[in-house]
């Protein structure tokens, strides 16, 4: 019986939504976050504890287990190496899934996924200013500019 069963199909069939989840899981691995929708982001939470919990055993089979889900080595191997051990003290409960807000294409709720033992940079007024691509300058310069 496939009582309860129904989790996470985010609308997609088999191969696609694993090829969506490999790379979404692959992603935090590389960059410690990923930002996505709010369902996608709880897949990927719970997915991406598992393969966490996979490297804080580190045992051949287990390295195994996490390829045969990744299929990258480099990922595998940072996710062994780095991430793996970081955790090896702390029982479970490794991602967070901070909600973002609605996106403003389609306004589907948004989720950042992240490490719980992650450095936040908080970066000041002036280089947050410097990293403010050439259009948003010159729209808040205008806007600046009607509001006089």
């Amino acid at each position: 019986m496939r009582h309860r069963k129904h989790r996470g199909r985010l609308g997609l069939s088999t191969a696609p939504r694993k090829a969506l989840m490999r790379n979404l899981v692959e992603a935090l691995i590389a960059n410690e976050k990923v930002f996505t929708t709010q369902t996608r982001a709880a897949e990927v939470r719970r997915i991406g504890e598992k393969m966490i919990t996979l490297a804080r055993d580190g045992g051949q089979a287990a390295r195994r287990r996490a390829f045969a889900f990744l299929r990258h080595k480099e990922a595998v191997h940072k996710l062994f190496e780095e991430i793996g051990p970081r955790f090896a003290e702390r029982p479970g409960g490794y991602l967070r899934v901070v909600k973002e807000g609605p996106r403003q294409g389609d306004g589907a709720m948004m989720a950042l996924v992240e490490m719980v033992d992650r450095e936040i940079v908080v970066i000041s007024e002036e280089e947050a200013e410097k990293k403010k691509s050439r259009a948003r300058r010159l729209r808040d310069l205008r806007q600046s500019v009607r509001r006089t």
